[in-house]
């Protein structure tokens, strides 16, 4: 079925492209004036988020498709407080360490066509999920947000940090032909079936930024989506910069370094076929 968001009629039903029956199963209202066929899961990594939770929950439309929580072995009461907040929430347990082997344990749990990437800690605004999943329903691969998009902002980045983050950018779209105005931010959105062309293998933060270059490189379509990013509510953030921003740093040298052997590769094996060689 043909996933799309389309404008409801007053009075009427809201129409589905390829004009099947409609039923509850096929399409989720967003609002008395738009409907959508694919469900949409949300995917947040948390650990001790409790009292943070209220907070994320609070904003999330009730048109989604499913919560899925991972809890990164929490010794607070985050999974109680989930159920209590959102009792169909799918909560899966995080085996490994960092926030990016939680994003992959989560994605691998996920049963809706669309994903996004939510933070547990009160920083992303869920009502903001409507304008990632228009992008994706009107023909963008990977929904990114973009503190630095018209638009967007933030209230939690000090100067070193958005200095690093600019930084950062520019290098990743010089070197991979992106034109991203943010590179390190953890709200975005895609189709399920991306995670088939981008293989994600790291496990801490810089997995936004792996994700970020590996959908340019594989040629999907890309469209920022304007954010406001808040202050963390409760509790410390676990971010380094100084740490964090070298680990960023040595993803972009590694994609950079895998691009150009593929390169390399390729220009052999035109070589070898101009010669008449079998490689």
């Amino acid at each position: 079925m043909s996933s799309v968001l389309r404008p409801a009629i007053p009075g009427q039903e809201p129409a589905i492209a390829d004009r099947q029956p409609i039923t509850a199963d096929v399409y989720r209202p967003i609002s008395s004036h738009l409907a959508i066929t694919p469900p949409v899961s949300v995917v947040i990594p948390a650990m001790n988020e409790a009292e943070n939770l209220p907070y994320v929950f609070k904003t999330l439309p009730d048109w989604i498709h499913e919560v899925v929580l991972v809890d990164g072995n929490s010794t607070d009461d985050t999974v109680g407080v989930a159920r209590d907040l959102w009792p169909g929430v799918k909560v899966v347990e995080q085996r490994g360490k960092g926030k990016g082997d939680a994003l992959i344990t989560g994605f691998e749990a996920c049963t809706g066509d669309i994903i996004v990437m939510v933070d547990a800690d009160g920083s992303a605004d869920g009502n903001e999920i409507v304008s990632y999943v228009s992008a994706l329903v009107s023909g963008a691969d990977f929904a990114k947000g973009s503190r630095f998009a018209n638009g967007g902002g933030t209230d939690d980045m000090t100067p070193i940090r958005k200095l690093g983050n600019w930084a950062l950018c520019t290098v990743v779209n010089k070197k991979f032909g992106a034109r991203y105005t943010d590179l390190c931010y953890g709200y975005n959105a895609f189709w399920r079936h991306c995670l088939d062309k981008i293989d994600l293998d790291c496990t801490g933060f810089e997995i936004e930024t792996l994700i970020n270059i590996r959908v340019v490189k594989a040629g999907l379509k890309v469209q920022e989506i304007p954010s406001h990013e808040y202050l963390r509510i409760h509790g410390a953030s676990n971010l380094r910069a100084v740490r964090d921003g070298l680990r960023v740093l040595r993803v972009i040298l590694k994609e950079r370094s895998n691009r150009r052997a593929l390169r390399s590769r390729s220009h052999s094996r035109i070589l070898s076929a101009s010669r008449g060689e079998v490689s």
